[in-house]
């Protein structure tokens, strides 16, 4: 989960605009916990808007919401929140905290990857959306690690689409494995097992800088 500190609030015609200190990942559609900056603001909510200027109201026509271009304002999120109307104020004691969810790859990327077929519902399939959902997440957070500022709903590149693909892959195919060997049925022994391969990394573009 990520937190962020608010830095202002306002609140017209049952929406309310709120910013953060610093820039976030936050997008369209996620869903975020805002407290410490009083009713009716805190609770959850579903981001509608990231809007780069000050909010002004909503158009009494089209109910279209209406900002004044000549005011930027930074880092702001919208949401639809139910309330008596408050001016734009400065507070910096709230919080802004979401997880991210990152979907560069699905479970069909991953099928077509290791060219088996998998019945939805089965065992097989239950498995193979956790390795998605943990490849996706392990590949992202290195990459941010690593310096990158990637969007988590759509894949920076191909390279980074196929390095999270090899990576969610190396996770289904653990099934079973004991310590660091995959499972094995072969006289000749296990293979080693090892997600995170030279090869994925260099994809990833992760163990090095992101370059500016």
């Amino acid at each position: 989960m990520a937190t962020y500190l608010t830095a202002s609030k306002q609140l017209i015609s049952n929406y309310a605009c709120i910013a953060t200190l610093e820039p976030t990942d936050i997008q369209v559609g996620d869903s975020i916990v805002v407290a410490s900056i009083g009713a009716p603001f805190n609770g959850t909510f579903t981001v509608l808007s990231c809007p780069q200027y000050e909010y002004t109201g909503i158009n009494s026509t089209t109910g279209e919401w209406i900002f004044d271009e000549n005011v930027p304002r930074a880092n702001q999120i919208l949401f639809a929140c139910t309330g008596s109307n408050v001016e734009y104020v400065a507070i910096y004691s709230g919080t802004v905290s979401f997880t991210p969810t990152c979907t560069w790859v699905t479970v069909a990327n991953l099928v077509t990857y290791l060219g088996v077929s998998i019945t939805n519902p089965s065992d097989d399939y239950t498995l193979a959306t956790q390795a998605v959902s943990a490849g996706n997440q392990f590949c992202s957070r290195r990459r941010a690690e690593a310096g990158y500022n990637d969007s988590l709903s759509t894949s920076p590149s191909g390279d980074v689409t196929l390095g999270t693909i090899m990576y969610c892959a190396a996770l289904w195919r653990s099934r079973g494995s004991l310590e660091n060997v995959f499972a094995s049925f072969d006289n000749m022994g296990a293979a080693p097992q090892q997600s995170m391969t030279p090869i994925v990394k260099q994809l990833l573009g992760i163990d090095r800088p992101a370059v500016a």
